[in-house]
């Protein structure tokens, strides 16, 4: 395969090391040119800072370290603010006067499209329309990604999301035996992220395991705070075979694909 250049958007840093770390680190082995691009620093993030630190800056700090890690040519940031962890980004009155969730769809999307045409991309990743767990900023990269394909006029649209169906059964089952915290509610994923018969792409990363955990580690600000386990830091506790096995298969959706196809790699094209 010819090389190629993909662009993976994403909402803040370490969105990248938990959805789509091993299908970047495959590309780049691959010869491919892989493009990173934040809509925020994720300034807003839940984390252990010491006195003087900026969140902000941390967290492009760990960005620039995991996209070294996966091999990415280039990282972009669109300067947006993060617009928080609740359903809606919070109160408005709370939020930065330039949070994404409150960005104009079609001005955001167009400094994505200057992106993609600079780049002359083949393809752009994405999130599903809920936003895998419903982060609003998350569902504002699935509005502002679909459009800025429109403008650029970029083939390849994916959608990066989790099979939910396994990981809702795997949830329940684990519930019998290990008590969640109060807020977590498992059927809260019955609908997040995609169904399997909604899938296109299933992505066999194993052999890039090791690159995608240095991305997640390169996250340290994440890993911290709150009062509960974060789920990075739980993650990275996994030992090195059984995160091979977990972690080891990336889901994508891309939605001009008839209901049924079943593609193994992003720039597979599917028989006519």
């Amino acid at each position: 395969m010819p090389p190629r250049t993909a662009v993976f958007f994403h909402a803040h840093p370490d969105d990248e090391a938990l959805l789509t770390a091993g299908t970047m680190a495959m590309l780049a082995a691959e010869g491919h040119r892989v493009v990173l691009v934040v809509a925020t620093a994720g300034e807003r993030g839940l984390a252990e800072m010491r006195p003087g630190e900026a969140l902000g800056e941390t967290r492009m700090k760990e960005l620039y370290a995991s996209a070294a890690a996966l091999g990415c040519a280039r990282v972009e940031c669109l300067g947006y603010g993060d617009s928080g962890l609740s359903p809606k980004g919070g109160i408005a009155e709370e939020r930065p006067d330039n949070a994404f969730i409150d960005a104009d769809t079609e001005k955001a999307a167009t400094a994505l499209a200057d992106i993609l045409r600079e780049e002359r991309a083949d393809l752009l990743s994405i999130y599903d329309p809920a936003g895998g767990y419903g982060h609003p900023d998350h569902v504002q990269v699935h509005r502002v990604g679909r459009r800025a394909a429109e403008i650029a006029g970029t083939e390849i649209v994916l959608e990066a999301t989790v099979n939910r169906d396994p990981l809702v059964k795997l949830l329940k089952a684990a519930g019998k035996v290990y008590r969640f915290p109060p807020e977590f509610d498992v059927r809260t994923f019955e609908s997040a992220y995609s169904s399997s018969e909604t899938i296109t792409h299933r992505v066999n990363v194993r052999r890039y395991a090791r690159q995608k955990r240095a991305a997640m580690e390169a996250h340290a600000s994440q890993a911290t705070g709150g009062d509960t386990d974060r789920t990075l830091a739980v993650m990275l506790k996994v030992p090195g075979p059984l995160y091979r096995l977990v972690f080891g298969t990336e889901w994508f959706v891309r939605r001009d694909l008839p209901p049924g196809a079943r593609l193994r790699h992003p720039f597979d094209r599917w028989p006519k």
